[in-house]
């Protein structure tokens, strides 16, 4: 009986953390997803079926040989919804 308790203890958390779903842009208006990446500075965001990135306030979200590129998704509002940045590897000759 330990066992069983034990295992399932162990388990439990595994299938919750796998159960958690991202806020999808498409389903949202684009003021709901710029206030996601505002308030919590980085976020993954889905970006349709089964697509996602993650999303920056600001350059300090990125690691330090990256700089950011706007980035622009889909909404439920409008097409093309400025979210805030993704980082991208800077090129070895950028400053």
């Amino acid at each position: 009986m330990k066992a069983i308790v034990l295992t399932l203890a162990l388990l439990l958390p595994a299938g919750i953390a796998a159960a958690q779903t991202r806020p999808s842009t498409v389903s949202r208006p684009c003021a709901a997803s710029q206030r996601d990446v505002q308030v919590n500075g980085a976020i993954v965001l889905g970006t349709g079926g089964y697509t996602y990135d993650r999303f920056v306030r600001d350059r300090g979200f990125c690691l330090v040989n990256q700089g950011t590129e706007p980035a622009f998704v889909p909404s439920a509002d409008t097409q093309a919804c400025f979210v805030g940045y993704r980082c991208k590897d800077k090129m070895r000759f950028d400053d």
